[in-house]
């Protein structure tokens, strides 16, 4: 399939790569060039303009946008809008709030371009080498994407949600789990630290990841934390908060769902007064290492 690829930040630069390796043609566009030029210097055909991007795609044409939400996503709409035609699809495939996906959906559909959301997981290795993918819009579409979908995403990671904005849906809850996730596995670690006993923390989160019944994805980046003992002590306890969090407890709020594992984990992130907590700094390490998402470091 040759499609495009607008957004070449931390994620959307790895589903590029990971759509080249599988046999796409891969086109390029990002908002600073510099991204775009590091890319076409791995053979990927850059543009520095959407009008000359879309000019060079087949109709129909396919755009994977990855963008951060919000405003973001609307601009390069705006920008791709009159350029747009008939059978056209969009996939939104960053984290937007899916009652912007349900709006975007209908105004692009007036239009007849089919707009899909893909909530994406899985981090910057999943980009790369294998993603878990939440699909929502039209049937057809989905239908039309599956086998490219397929080709980037792990055995079994792709599921078609349902109607347009359920993909984001999930995902937004998905990303409410992980809050709580990385909470407990911090808070265990705040315990252990405290203790009068002389443990290594390294060597704990290696045997949990092997074999008990708290193993995992999560547990198995805690460990590489505490392998880099240097970059770890620079961390510090803040931990920041992307949105999907908050938006799943908004509507546990508005469906009358207790949630106090996912509220408490949004909550403590909130708590911005800096004491040096291990939990915290494992939080945000490990939101580092899964993500590749910035975190503040000691003064």
């Amino acid at each position: 399939m040759k499609l495009a690829v607008i957004g070449l930040g931390r994620m959307g630069a790895n589903i590029a790569r990971n759509l080249k390796d599988r046999g796409h043609e891969v086109l390029v566009y990002n908002r600073s060039f510099d991204k775009s030029r590091q890319l076409m210097s791995e053979g990927f055909e850059g543009y520095q303009t959407i009008e000359d991007l879309t000019k060079a795609l087949p109709s129909p044409a396919v755009y994977w946008v990855m963008v951060p939400s919000g405003s973001p996503v609307d601009e390069i709409l705006s920008q791709l809008r009159p350029l747009l035609k008939k059978g056209d699809i969009v996939i939104d495939a960053g984290n937007s709030n899916y009652k912007d996906t349900k709006r975007r959906y209908s105004e692009l559909k007036s239009i007849g371009v089919s707009f899909a959301d893909a909530g994406t997981s899985g981090g910057t290795s999943g980009a790369r080498n294998g993603a878990c993918v939440m699909f929502g819009g039209d049937r057809e579409t989905f239908d039309t994407l599956a086998p490219m979908l397929k080709d980037i995403t792990v055995d079994g990671g792709f599921i078609y949600a349902g109607e347009a904005g359920a993909g984001h849906y999930v995902k937004m809850v998905h990303n409410g789990i992980e809050y709580g996730m990385m909470q407990a596995i911090g808070e265990g670690f705040e315990i252990l630290s405290r203790t009068e006993y002389d443990l290594n923390l390294e060597e704990i989160a290696g045997v949990w990841n092997n074999g008990s019944i708290i193993a995992g994805y999560l547990m198995s980046l805690a460990q590489k934390v505490f392998s880099d003992e240097e970059n770890f002590a620079s961390i510090s306890d803040y931990v920041d908060s992307s949105g999907e969090g908050l938006w799943t407890v908004e509507e546990a709020l508005r469906l009358k769902v207790s949630a106090p594992v996912l509220t408490e984990s949004l909550l403590t992130r909130f708590d911005s007064v800096s004491s040096d907590r291990v939990g915290k700094r494992v939080v945000s390490a490990l939101r580092q290492q899964f993500g590749d998402h910035p975190v503040k470091l000691k003064d």
